[in-house]
């Protein structure tokens, strides 16, 4: 796939290359990447021209940010052709098969007994609780993706502007061949699938992207303490190093409180 800069967004686009796929033959190239870091104007700009366009923007974040190499995305560690599709997966058995694996008691763990295990996702302990309700969204899902890609920015102003020929920012993952959560999932398209489902229960939007981490803007996010603990387990499934790794106290019930009422959700993976 060759997702060229279309000739009417030629004149608005700063200086950039397409980035060739690591893997393969070196005839696949997944991403347009701008030589300097991108604007709030301009995000918003593209993203509310990607229907026309067909270009999906991204503000893409490096590893080392004084690294030359841009890493992943300047130094072409993406691996599209290792993806499925998205559409083969279901959202709601993916993040049951990984509360599954994540919450399993291992006897020969010596980070976490079996209590303090369990004491991880209380009040759920092993039992997955399904997925959270949708909510109607009284804040638009766009708009509110453009105040976020802004305050991005003035937080991570090296962040670069990325173009990936896909339909919604969830595709956008795989079709770039991003392997940020490789060390838990080596198929990106699992987890694009769980985000498209979040673009449709939260009205959650693809911002940016890092090496390892993901950034999502939130119409919706969850409001009480029920609401707000399922959405919490399923980001453990999706994430667990949101929960095991976070700020203390590193439990399921302190992470809901954090993310209730937040229109941002922030994942890392190790």
């Amino acid at each position: 796939m060759h997702p060229e800069p279309r000739l009417s967004l030629e004149s608005l686009l700063p200086p950039g290359q397409m980035i060739t796929s690591g893997e393969g033959d070196g005839d696949v190239q997944p991403l347009w990447l701008s030589d300097r870091p991108a604007t709030a104007g301009l995000w918003t700009q593209l993203h509310t021209e990607h229907t026309r366009s067909g270009l999906w923007p991204l503000l893409l974040d490096a590893l080392d940010p004084d690294d030359d190499e841009f890493r992943p995305w300047g130094s072409g560690e993406l691996m599209p052709e290792r993806m499925s599709s998205p559409a083969s997966h279901d959202p709601a058995g993916l993040l049951e098969e990984w509360w599954a694996t994540y919450t399993a008691i291992d006897e020969d763990d010596d980070m976490l007994d079996a209590k303090r295990r369990l004491a991880v996702t209380a009040p759920f302990g092993q039992a997955w609780p399904g997925i959270a309700p949708a909510r109607s969204a009284a804040t638009d899902p766009d708009e509110l993706a453009a105040e976020y890609a802004q305050a991005f920015l003035t937080d991570r102003p090296q962040s670069r502007l990325g173009l990936v020929a896909a339909a919604s920012g969830s595709e956008t993952l795989t079709v770039a061949g991003w392997c940020g959560p490789l060390n838990y999932d080596n198929d990106t398209a699992k987890f694009s699938a769980v985000i498209r489902d979040w673009e449709h229960r939260f009205g959650a939007r693809v911002i940016a992207v890092g090496f390892s981490t993901l950034h999502l803007s939130v119409a919706t996010p969850p409001m009480n303490e029920e609401d707000a603990l399922l959405v919490a387990a399923e980001h453990f499934a999706f994430c667990p190093d949101n929960v095991w790794q976070g700020s203390r106290p590193y439990t399921l019930t302190a992470y809901a409180e954090r993310i209730t009422g937040a229109h941002s959700w922030d994942f890392w993976w190790d």
